[in-house]
């Protein structure tokens, strides 16, 4: 790799310890990938910010590069955590969680971290602009990061997360250039995306072909919400390893189908039709029997919107005595909503709203069995998709109202 005079300063030391480890994994990384040279960031958004993640070794890693005085020289936003830091006792958290949790949380602050903690930066502050070079881990943030907002970020873990954070730089390679952001397949959207659980499903569907090639959509409706393509970016980049899709007419570098493909052609044609959709579907609904008990709203992270709809569906009634319900969410989200109202309606209801974590960050094999959890309902399919591996809980997948219905009456229907 070409290095500045300013880059081989830092890999040289003359910027400290903490920098200069910083750039020897940055160098590393980009050498492996065959980037040619570095180029400045002034954005990271942090993955490994739960200690579910860290765990020990991680997090006396991170103090370390704060002890040897490092410091944050770009916008920093760190991912959720491993603890609800309001209630995690009563949510089942092991007490040693929050313990570490605090020591890497206060790590990342001290170097200069937002510890915003959410899988949603974009709804806290963190708009990436277009074109803008960055450092972002969390798979669904980069989707949408990358297709919605147009801007240019590669899949980053933790240590070249903190790399970049500590640096103003990173690699420039994959996502980065412009020859790799073109499409690679083309879906033929012809099913109606009725919501945003259609969305999370056309995802699942895709991702499942795609690998990590960047599709392209045609017949997506132009006005999506926000929530709609939160829900399409984590869906892709679940079934699949997919960094970036294409929507003609709706994401910004796809204006039109020749933007898109940059010219070229589609290496393969695929259908998305009602049959597709009702296949999907059933894949990510993988438990036969009714039975509900632990259910989910908020993955990604819920918005003040969808926060909104779970309690208009709870309005008056209650939630079944033998479910819980959780509603994951940003703390910037939480105070939002709260303010409105829509955080009262739900408790008083029986459910519950999480701030700063959720069942991947947390240690869910640990809480579903205290807890007697057996199986996980959720509207998300990023969830659905997950759960019965890495929990070890078999899913109920559907959209919003249908979620709501069985929060209600105890029963999937």
């Amino acid at each position: 790799m070409v290095l500045t005079e300013e880059e081989a300063a830092m890999l040289d030391g003359g910027k400290g310890a903490a920098v200069q480890k910083a750039m020897q994994i940055l160098v590393a990384l980009g050498e492996s990938f065959g980037a040619e040279r570095l180029v400045p960031v002034n954005n990271v958004h942090m993955a490994g910010s739960s200690v579910l993640v860290a765990e020990e070794a991680g997090t006396r890693f991170v103090e370390d590069i704060r002890n040897q005085g490092g410091k944050f020289v770009t916008r920093v936003t760190t991912n959720p955590t491993a603890v609800d830091p309001t209630q995690w006792r009563e949510i089942g958290i092991p007490e040693s969680d929050s313990v570490l949790q605090t020591r890497l949380t206060n790590a990342y602050a001290g170097m200069g971290a937002n510890s915003c903690n959410t899988c949603i930066p974009y709804l806290v502050g963190n708009m990436p602009r277009f074109g803008e070079h960055m450092a972002w881990g969390e798979s669904s943030a980069v989707v949408f990061a990358n297709s919605v907002c147009g801007a240019r970020t590669n899949r980053e873990g933790g240590p070249s997360g903190l790399a970049s954070a500590l640096t103003g730089r990173t690699p420039e390679y994959g996502y980065h250039l412009k020859q790799n952001r073109y499409g690679k397949f083309l879906v033929k959207v012809e099913a109606k995306l009725r919501d945003m659980t259609d969305y999370g499903t056309l995802g699942y569907f895709t991702g499942k072909i795609a690998g990590q090639d960047t599709p392209v959509f045609t017949g997506m409706p132009t006005d999506p919400t926000l929530e709609q393509l939160k829900a399409l970016s984590a869906a892709l980049a679940s079934s699949g390893s997919v960094s970036m899709f294409h929507a003609v007419g709706v994401t910004p570098e796809a204006s039109t189908l020749q933007e898109a493909f940059g010219g070229g052609a589609p290496q393969k044609v695929l259908v998305f039709g009602d049959a597709e959709r009702e296949q999907a579907e059933a894949a990510l609904n993988r438990e036969p029997s009714d039975h509900v008990d632990w259910i989910l709203v908020g993955c990604p992270n819920a918005s003040v919107q969808e926060i909104r709809e779970v309690a208009e569906a709870l309005q008056g009634k209650k939630v079944h005595k033998d479910v819980a319900l959780w509603v994951t969410t940003a703390g910037a989200m939480h105070a939002m909503a709260e303010r409105n109202g829509y955080i009262r309606t739900i408790e008083e209801a029986g459910g519950i709203v999480v701030r700063e974590t959720c069942p991947f960050l947390a240690r869910s094999r640990v809480i579903a069995p205290n807890k007697g959890y057996k199986t996980l309902t959720t509207n998300s399919a990023k969830m659905a998709f997950y759960a019965p591996g890495q929990f070890g809980l078999p899913t109920h997948y559907g959209n919003l109202d249908r979620v709501m219905q069985a929060a209600i009456n105890g029963v999937w229907r």
